[in-house]
């Protein structure tokens, strides 16, 4: 029985260092300048830099391995390292953690789909995690990575989905 649980705890810390390579280069073939974070007490995986009027805009994305649902948390351990215990706190991400936080959804024919769940959102809903199906709208949608940190257009758009009630 332990086994077991050590292979599937192998294979889910494979598939989400996987995952992050993954978006790495579906990113990269899209905004070029953008890397894998290789330091291991860091809240996000992965820095993209965007041109902004002759400026760099750096976006904290961070990849969480996802199927019917996003997981907002942090700071824990999974996959085969489970039993690990460290001073680290589990938390919920968000803007002082990273930017975004990206929902990678593989598909049957090898593809993948990619949610993109700005930080200041997740402030706002308060919560672990979310349903795929309640935000389909942040679906492979690259303006809303772009825009993950301005709060306004952000807010506005997913009231204007129905995710936020109106104020």
């Amino acid at each position: 029985m332990l086994e077991v649980k050590e292979e599937k705890g192998k294979q889910a810390a494979v598939e989400g260092f996987a995952n992050e390579h993954i978006v790495v280069g579906l990113l990269m073939k899209k905004f070029q300048n953008v890397s894998l974070v290789d330091l291991p007490l860091s809240p996000y995986d992965i820095i993209i830099v965007l041109p902004d009027d002759g400026k760099e805009k750096i976006i904290r994305a961070q990849v969480k391995t996802s199927a019917k649902q996003i997981s907002f948390t942090g700071g824990s351990r999974g996959g085969v390292d489970r039993e690990y215990k460290s001073s680290a706190k589990t938390y919920i991400q968000s803007s002082k953690t990273a930017d975004v936080v990206i929902g990678v959804k593989a598909l049957n024919n090898n593809t993948f789909d990619l949610y993109f769940v700005p930080t200041v959102l997740i402030e706002i809903l308060d919560q672990k995690s979310i349903s795929l199906k309640k935000i389909p709208f942040l679906k492979n949608n690259y303006d809303i990575l772009e825009k993950c940190q301005d709060s306004d257009y952000v807010l506005e758009f997913v009231t204007e989905k129905g995710l936020l009630k109106n104020k």
